[in-house]
């Protein structure tokens, strides 16, 4: 009998699927035209921040780089926060020609994060989603508020010792320590002094972003300084009331569309502390994946099985009325481009809090992997299965712990089956 369920379980979990379908929502044709002009930086409506940071609030247009200019662009709704330039010709690391150049040095850097963030499955694993959320969460801890202490994209979540031991950083302790050794191998070691801490987490967030299937490809700096004096703690909480989250981000210039794109990157994620007894249950059906999924479970358009986890906050932030058209907008039609390209111009300014050299950064977007532009799991099927059940056994356990890690479940499932089968 128990050969005859493991089977029938084998044959259940690689043929069940179930079909996700994304709400079709209608923009209007104000709307449409409002972005047009976003992009061309003609307009910014009143969910859009246009506030400027760091030095390039004082500093005049013929005093801007070409970095700074940009940068100056970005911020005001204009340019693309998005590139697909690459890195042709990459010169050995130790040669003169890399010494010469910036970004050569980050070349090799965003490959060897990259090897740890993308998994044989094709997904990304807990690394990237962890990489993410350390970018966040060293940059988040500035506001105009509190500008004066410092603060921001500074390095100090890792450099700080006391910073990575607080309730709101639990899980990223690891992440933390991967970020310690590659400082290690790369400005100790190897000796190339002008890496920062600071960079290295905002450059880790944006390799990760575009090794997740479908994610944007960011326009990426480097040039941050460290600082190791603890940053404020202004982090969001997944309870907090809409109206807090709204207040809370403008206080560090990003406005309600703003932060509409950049909780988005939930979509990838699988919760372990919020409810302990659901650990490693994702926030959409596709953890992994970058996809706009996000949106429309959460707001209970799509269909949602069971094992997907809403945080209060991303539900009540769906709801509310300065973020509830953007929240849709994202989870309709054309919804991937436009999330990729508000996100993309979101993250840009959170990982520039806090820095007040803009002017003298150095853009090394050509460093990146190059963008997932479509991607299909190879074990949706058994995926959907473990998403629409409520099992808490080991088995279950072992392909949440797989996801995490960005493996392909059915190879933990046959796995799991000649086990047992080998027990008898």
């Amino acid at each position: 009998m128990l050969v005859s369920q493991l089977l029938s379980t084998s044959v259940l979990l690689c043929t069940v699927s179930t079909v996700l379908a994304y709400p079709g929502m209608e923009m209007k044709l104000a709307k449409i035209l409002s972005r047009q002009d976003d992009a061309a930086g003609e307009g910014i409506d009143e969910g859009d921040s246009d506030e400027l940071l760091g030095d390039l609030i004082t500093l005049q247009d013929g005093q801007l780089t070409r970095v700074g200019l940009d940068i100056k662009q970005l911020l005001t709704g204009g340019s693309t926060p998005e590139s697909d330039d690459q890195y042709i010709n990459v010169p050995a690391l130790k040669s003169a020609q890399c010494k010469q150049d910036t970004c050569c040095v980050w070349k090799y850097i965003a490959d060897d994060m990259a090897k740890l963030f993308r998994g044989p499955s094709g997904r990304c694993t807990k690394w990237a989603r962890k990489a993410v959320r350390l970018g966040f969460h060293d940059a988040a801890g500035w506001s105009k508020g509190t500008a004066s202490q410092g603060g921001g994209a500074d390095g100090s979540l890792v450099l700080n010792p006391r910073e990575l031991t607080l309730a709101e950083n639990n899980g990223l302790q690891d992440i933390g320590q991967k970020m310690k050794e590659w400082y290690a191998k790369w400005h100790d070691k190897q000796g190339f002094q002008d890496i920062t801490m600071a960079d290295l987490i905002q450059m880790g967030a944006n390799v990760a972003t575009v090794v997740c299937p479908l994610g944007p490809r960011i326009k990426s700096y480097v040039g941050r300084k460290d600082s190791s004096v603890e940053n404020p703690l202004l982090l969001p909480h997944p309870s907090d009331p809409a109206d807090m989250l709204i207040e809370l981000f403008e206080n560090k210039t990003i406005r309600p569309h703003g932060l509409v794109a950049l909780v988005g990157s939930h979509t990838t994620s699988q919760q372990f502390f919020v409810d302990t007894k659901r650990a490693g249950d994702p926030q959409d059906s596709t953890p992994g994946v970058w996809d706009v999924l996000f949106y429309g479970q959460t707001q209970g358009t799509a269909p949602t099985p069971k094992r997907v986890f809403k945080f209060d906050s991303d539900v009540a932030l769906s709801k509310h009325e300065k973020t509830q058209q953007e929240w849709q907008e994202f989870a309709g039609p054309g919804g991937q481009k436009h999330w990729n390209e508000d996100y993309a111009r979101e993250y840009i300014r959170l990982s520039l809090l806090g820095v007040n050299n803009i002017n003298t950064l150095t853009e090394c977007t050509k460093v990146l992997p190059p963008a997932i532009r479509t991607y299909k799991a190879p074990d949706q099927n058994n995926l959907n299965t473990w998403l629409n059940s409520n099992s808490q056994s080991a088995l279950a356990k072992s392909l949440s712990d797989a996801i995490n890690e960005g493996e392909s479940i059915l190879n933990t499932i046959i796995t799991s089956l000649l086990g047992r089968l080998k027990s008898l």
